[in-house]
């Protein structure tokens, strides 16, 4: 994730008041033709980053070859040409989430894989994650002579390998990770290894699956489906895997033993539905939390209405507990990409209407919950809102699938700074009259630790990485407070 230049934390799209991910991962081996399996792995993974992909493989007659594209997978890696470019048995790739003026932030040299050669090898790696402390080690390297090319932290990873006295790509890959802070799950690859790494608390989702006699690394189990892909286990927290086709897997425990605290935000947003997170599915999660979030705050209304695509399981659950009828009510334009809302101010403006659309026969004169995964900072919440009104609705009350969000998350996910988050400065009340609703409810903490399938939130020992709800830090973000944030304890 790069965080080094200042940037807009939204896009000026529609979608400008959702949290993001930053980006996903996925690698083989033991394939023929790797990039390609690559290239659909990325393609089923394209929601956790829009902005750009890149691919490096392995050929033992043409060495490392690498493709980094700006945009969608699709049009990009399904070039027959393209991909002809990248042979090899081996291969992995790196999808990153897309930022407001993304193209003028961010050159290609930002876009993952990254590369290194190595006294024993080339080795090339991508991350999903954010390292904590990139400023400090940045300035270190630096001082005793590195170069970076990048604005990217992950770039901090190949440095520290550089710099490690071991013999092996694999160990100097330990190495270094023993000396980042915060959150990474690593898909690496030499010339003939596969490697993944998930850090002690296993903030980000890392996956291991079979596809034949080769072995796949991917941040979702949807990633594998599409391969055809047998899932075999989660990789666990802290620990590295080194994978051939001739030895198969190999797992070694590199960190000292922590408490897992895995992203809760994972099962809310992030992972696709269609994927299983701690053997669990993603959508049966947000079908219990639009349930629970029923039970804790009711609504006497006409229709529940998702607001499309993340809130849908979730408005599911919430009818189905309610008896209130599920209803279609907004509908999503499926065909407008990113590239039509920019050319002009006034198409801008448009905003939502641009990828959203009330059904307005079925809303006039209705009572409408809308279900939602968020609210960030209220203005994409407070169009909608207006669209359901202006569509004859008689009532609009939301009802949210996740906590406030009132603390900005730095192991990953795109936030923007705590002043601008509507939960850091208004109470629920004063964000309904802020957003115009005639009521506004969030899940509480506890509802939502009970719909992922957990024991009630334990305060001293937190079972999941929810700081963006808590403002309960597993690891200080140094960088951060290097720059004046302020954790909860310091108010």
């Amino acid at each position: 994730m790069p965080c080094f230049p200042d940037r807009s934390p939204f896009d000026p799209a529609w979608n400008e008041d959702r949290l993001r991910e930053e980006c996903g991962v996925f690698g083989v081996v033991g394939v023929a033709e790797a990039a390609n399996f690559v290239a659909l792995g990325l393609h089923a993974l394209q929601h956790r980053g829009q902005e750009a992909a890149g691919i490096v493989s392995h050929d033992p007659a043409q060495g490392f070859n690498s493709a980094r594209r700006f945009g969608y997978v699709r049009d990009s890696f399904t070039d027959p040409v393209l991909m002809e470019t990248l042979p090899g048995p081996i291969a992995i790739g790196h999808v990153r989430y897309s930022t407001a003026g993304s193209k003028g932030n961010t050159a290609i040299r930002d876009v993952q894989p990254f590369f290194g050669e190595f006294s024993m090898g080339g080795a090339a790696i991508a991350h999903n994650g954010n390292i904590v402390n990139a400023l400090d080690l940045r300035r270190e390297m630096i001082d005793r002579g590195s170069i970076f090319q990048s604005s990217s932290d992950s770039e901090c990873i190949i440095h520290l390998m550089a710099r490690s006295l071991q013999r092996t790509i694999p160990e100097r890959m330990k190495d270094a990770l023993r000396r980042v802070e915060g959150a990474f799950s690593v898909v690496a690859m030499t010339r003939t290894k596969l490697i993944g790494v998930r850090d002690p608390l296993g903030v980000r989702p890392l996956v291991l699956g079979k596809v034949g006699d080769g072995w796949v690394l991917s941040s979702e189990t949807c990633a594998l489906d599409i391969i055809g892909a047998e899932f075999v286990r989660e990789i666990d927290p802290g620990e590295m895997v080194v994978i051939t086709p001739e030895a198969g897997v190999e797992s070694h425990r590199p960190f000292a033993p922590s408490r897992p605290r895995f992203c809760i935000f994972e099962h809310v947003y992030f992972s696709r539905p269609d994927s299983i997170l701690g053997g669990r599915s993603v959508y049966e999660t947000r079908r219990a939390i639009g349930a629970e979030l029923a039970r804790e705050a009711p609504a006497e209304a006409d229709l529940v209405c998702p607001v499309p695509d993340s809130g849908t399981p979730a408005a599911i659950g919430f009818s189905q507990v309610s008896g209130i009828p599920y209803a279609m009510g907004i509908i999503r334009n499926q065909y407008m990409g990113r590239t039509f809302i920019e050319p002009t101010e006034q198409i801008r403006s448009l905003g939502v209407r641009l990828k959203l659309n009330v059904n307005r026969a079925l809303i006039r004169d209705k009572r409408v919950v809308l279900v939602d995964d968020s609210v960030v900072r209220g203005t994409t919440s407070r169009k909608i809102k207006e669209m359901i009104l202006d569509a004859g609705a008689a009532e609009v009350h939301f009802r949210i699938a996740s906590p406030p969000t009132a603390w900005p998350c730095f192991y990953g996910v795109d936030t923007p700074q705590r002043e601008k988050l509507l939960a850091a400065t208004m109470s629920e009340a004063e964000m309904r009259d802020h957003l115009g609703v005639d009521s506004l409810r969030f899940i509480s903490l506890d509802g939502l630790y009970r719909a992922v399938g957990s024991e009630a939130r334990d305060p001293a020992q937190p079972q999941y990485c929810d700081a963006c709800f808590s403002g309960d830090y597993p690891v200080a973000p140094s960088d951060m407070i290097e720059r004046g944030f302020r954790l909860k304890a310091a108010e």
